[in-house]
């Protein structure tokens, strides 16, 4: 806080006298601010006071983050709503993540080493190396340690548990190192669990640490954290008194835990957030989410209008946008021509992009796919997964060959191809916390055709109701194949097709209504 001290101009000789006089006979500030203002003809300067408001502090724990690391939706999530919050400038905001083997190149040259320190965990003591990246008004904080995080991908490895123990109590070490205390303390899935359990366990007691408030995400309920109540002390470093925080079903859960320990938690979607008080979709939580549903919400997840541009995407045939939206039909004929399929402007092409696991509800698929192709179609289908999905769509490539095309990889850029390209997008999941495919997907003009379920219920509205693509309620595989010939005969209308593809490109996907969203939960944490 700055102040100014009333000043004033010496206009004449008997105002000097005058100030001098005043000087000499009184020794204290308050007398000559009396005289100078009394004795001046002009204004005096009012006192006046600077106020400087300090920027609020948000800290995201993940364990991956766009674009440097990426496996999902989460990394997505994580780098695009840091980039959507520190647009406002009131905000403070930090990323911090481990430094996979597998981080890009182009990105891991620029990254600034700034120290390291040596960080306890039960009873080892291990190295940890800080590296700092700022982009886009966020600050990324990279979490080096050889041992736990040179190896390729991300997760699946026996010591899961130790390597996240490791990175969430670093998380709060680095804390000081860098003296940086955020306000808000904001953790994603079970990987970063530990960080919300330690803040109101082991560090609880620090006073620098106690102003500090926690919100957990959850983007998948199905992966807990679950592990053997064994080795609560001997890994994970808490204290046996706090063991009725993470206990849950006879094991640790790290999910739990954290639920119990942050002052909010919230799902990736608002119909998520009422689906995981049912016991079909908690995978077994649901009477601690119904528990702790007093600070429970849901806020659905946005798309980077930026990354996901079809007018500057540099891995499309042709860019379109919805004011010039020809250069489409040139993206599905090339897309056509790559896959050996005949060129066939007039025929509808429906694609999915997916893990070919059982919960993108592949059966229903299977059981319907063949009664589709008896129409005038194509079907593009790219992703990995099961085995037994990976073989049953290669067999009906085989079987139907110049109709069916079916790509047993993942490859980005043919991924945004085939989204440009397709007229249909099909993802008829059992459960979708949120899903960022059909919301691509509509972005690129592309009509999803979907489950009322998750994220997937809030952001695509039906075709009958003036909405953005078409939709089922009942996982059954009829009620999906009525659906997809509803898309197809508005499809052969041709007209009534262009509205619905404007109304698909133009739907506001961004992030910038769910990070005002964001802002409004940390603000009411902090009053």
């Amino acid at each position: 806080m700055a102040t100014t001290k009333n000043t004033a101009p010496k206009t004449s000789k008997s105002v000097s006298k005058s100030v001098k006089t005043a000087v000499k006979e009184t020794k204290t500030e308050k007398a000559f601010e009396e005289v100078t203002t009394v004795k001046t003809a002009e204004k005096p300067v009012e006192k006046c006071e600077i106020q400087v408001v300090p920027k609020k502090k948000i800290l995201f724990v993940a364990s991956e983050a766009a674009p440097f690391i990426a496996t999902g939706g989460l990394a997505e999530v994580v780098g695009s709503l840091s980039k959507a919050l520190a647009k406002d400038k009131n905000y403070d905001v930090r990323v911090i993540v481990p430094l996979y083997q597998d981080v890009k190149k182009e990105y891991r040259k620029e990254f600034r080493f700034i120290g390291n320190i040596f960080v306890p965990l039960s009873w080892r003591n291990q190295y940890c190396g800080i590296f700092e990246y700022i982009a886009n008004n966020v600050t990324f904080y990279f979490v080096d340690n050889e041992y736990y995080f040179k190896r390729p991908g991300c997760y699946g490895y026996y010591d899961d548990g130790e390597r996240f123990a490791f990175f969430c109590r670093s998380v709060m070490e680095i804390l000081s190192f860098i003296n940086f205390y955020p306000d808000v303390l904001h953790c994603h899935d079970w990987q970063a669990a530990l960080s919300a359990i330690y803040l109101k366990t082991i560090y609880c007691f620090r006073p620098e640490y106690q102003f500090i408030r926690s919100v957990f995400t959850i983007h998948n309920i199905e992966y807990q954290g679950q592990y053997s109540l064994d080795i609560l002390e001997d890994l994970f470093g808490i204290p046996a008194e706090f063991r009725y925080l993470v206990e849950y079903d006879r094991c640790i859960n790290l999910m739990k835990g954290a639920i119990e320990c942050s002052e909010r938690f919230t799902t990736v979607s608002p119909t998520y957030a009422g689906e995981i008080k049912n016991p079909y979709y908690s995978h077994g939580l649901d009477s601690i989410v119904r528990r702790n549903e007093f600070k429970l919400c849901g806020i659905l997840n946005g798309i980077d209008p930026d990354y996901y541009d079809p007018a500057t995407d540099k891995a499309l045939f042709a860019n379109y946008s919805a004011k010039k939206p020809q250069n489409k039909a040139v993206c599905k004929e090339e897309l056509q021509k790559m896959l050996n399929l005949p060129i066939k402007p007039n025929t509808p092409v429906i694609a999915m992009i997916s893990r070919l696991v059982a919960h993108k509800g592949l059966d229903l698929v299977r059981e319907v796919i063949e009664q589709v192709l008896r129409q005038d179609v194509q079907f593009v289908i790219l992703g990995t997964g099961d085995s037994a999905y990976e073989n049953y769509f290669n067999d009906l490539a085989h079987r139907y060959t110049g109709k069916v095309v079916s790509i047993i990889s993942f490859n980005s850029d043919l991924s945004r191809k085939i989204y440009s390209g397709a007229d249909i997008f099909l993802m008829p999941s059992k459960s979708e916390p949120c899903g960022l495919s059909q919301m691509i997907a509509s972005r690129y003009g592309t009509v999803a055709v979907v489950r009322e379920t998750g994220g997937l219920r809030d952001s695509i509205i039906p075709y009958g109701a003036g909405g953005n693509g078409f939709t089922f309620r009942d996982y059954n595989a009829y009620d999906m194949l009525y659906v997809i010939n509803e898309a197809l005969n508005v499809y052969r209308e041709g007209e009534e097709w262009q509205k619905l593809v404007q109304r698909a490109m133009t739907t506001d996907f961004t992030w910038a209504k769910s990070a005002d969203y964001y802002l409004k939960l940390y603000n009411g944490m902090l009053q």
